[in-house]
């Protein structure tokens, strides 16, 4: 979340913005980090955890400005990411939600980042594996057009058609909630756009762990959609009914652990001895990367890089690479990142080594 703040707070700075972090009553330290290290954020403390629609609800109704941006706290957005968006809507009519191009902690893209509305049928052709009509493959991954669903970890939309909408339906707890939303916006007239131009880091893992209760939520959540928006169909209830009770029973949770690769790489105008000292080993410094090596941890830092360098980086990475990434933001102790989009990622403090 430290992260993600800092990203939005370089991406607003010549913007009329606030900013509003909603906590569902989080068991770690993430409220302090908030009041100690960012004064000027808007922090909403719910006295339990009522999920991610009733949440981004309860945020909302506080907000103040034409534009909303749903954001997901373990995502990096860049320095123009705001400016760009705000430009492409003043040129739009009848703009519903706009979504943007999401990569992964390996720099991968993100497929969910454009889809089409999962009807019956084309979900149970991704229940058996065939996901071509889900994703809105069509569109390349770095153009602009209109597509029926965006992704709920970031969604930019004007706060009136957030509210005409009624928002987040509260009947999801966690995932479907934005099929749902752009859903509702597409039948309300509205075009939803996926806007490839810019790019948002997507750590995915913090906030979508593949554990059993994933599974359940997951499956739980489409069977509202579809209870809500189609007609019933027994061959989809009874493979939802069979996902909801026998996926849980073969998911595990995944945890990732931090693996020292055979070479490291400090992207940075001068070495960090505490990044030598917390990976215990030689570290290269090198102001840029020439080739990217399969074998090589690339720990970018932001205090020489700004955010789009480093989301720009990690976009390069050719298909199937090895390379992974660390990020140590700017002015902090501490290196994060992710190297698959299925685990948590991991945190490296650079005060207990």
């Amino acid at each position: 979340m430290e992260l993600c703040i800092k990203s939005v707070e370089a991406a607003l700075v010549s913007i009329d913005s606030e900013i509003i972090v909603i906590d569902n009553l989080s068991q770690d330290d993430s409220c302090d980090i908030v009041k100690r290290q960012f004064p000027k954020v808007k922090l909403i403390e719910n006295s339990e955890n009522f999920g991610f629609s009733k949440g981004n609800n309860i945020a909302v109704q506080q907000a103040k400005g034409e534009y909303l941006c749903i954001l997901n706290p373990d995502t990096v957005v860049a320095e123009d990411t705001f400016e760009m968006l705000l430009h492409f809507s003043e040129e739009k009519k009848n703009l519903g939600i706009i979504g943007c191009r999401l990569i992964d902690g390996k720099g991968q893209f993100l497929p969910e980042s454009k889809r089409n509305v999962p009807t019956p049928n084309v979900a149970i052709k991704k229940i058996f594996g065939n996901s071509d009509d889900y994703y809105a493959s069509s569109l390349k991954e770095d153009s602009v057009g209109s597509v029926p669903v965006l992704v709920g970890a970031f969604m930019w939309l004007k706060r009136s058609v957030y509210n005409e909408v009624r928002g987040f339906d509260e009947d999801y707890f966690m995932y479907g909630e934005d099929v749902d939303l752009s859903y509702k916006v597409s039948q309300a007239g509205y075009d939803n756009m996926y806007f490839g131009s810019t790019t948002v880091l997507h750590y995915k893992g913090e906030s979508t762990l593949k554990d059993k209760t994933y599974a359940r939520r997951f499956y739980g959540a489409m069977q509202i959609f579809y209870d809500k928006h189609f007609k019933s169909n027994i061959i989809f209830d009874a493979l939802v009914w069979m996902g909801i009770q026998f996926v849980p029973l073969f998911q595990k949770s995944l945890e990732e652990t931090i693996a020292v690769k055979c070479n490291t790489v400090f992207l940075s105008s001068e070495m960090n001895t505490q990044v030598e000292k917390a990976l215990k080993q030689n570290i290269d410094l090198q102001p840029s990367i020439d080739n990217y090596e399969d074998d090589t941890e690339y720990i970018l830092d932001n205090n020489h890089l700004s955010f789009k360098s480093i989301i720009e980086i990690m976009s390069n990475t050719p298909k199937n690479c090895g390379a992974t990434y660390k990020i140590l933001p700017k002015n902090s102790n501490f290196i994060i990142g992710s190297n698959s989009s299925k685990s948590r990622g991991a945190i490296i403090s650079l005060d207990d080594n």
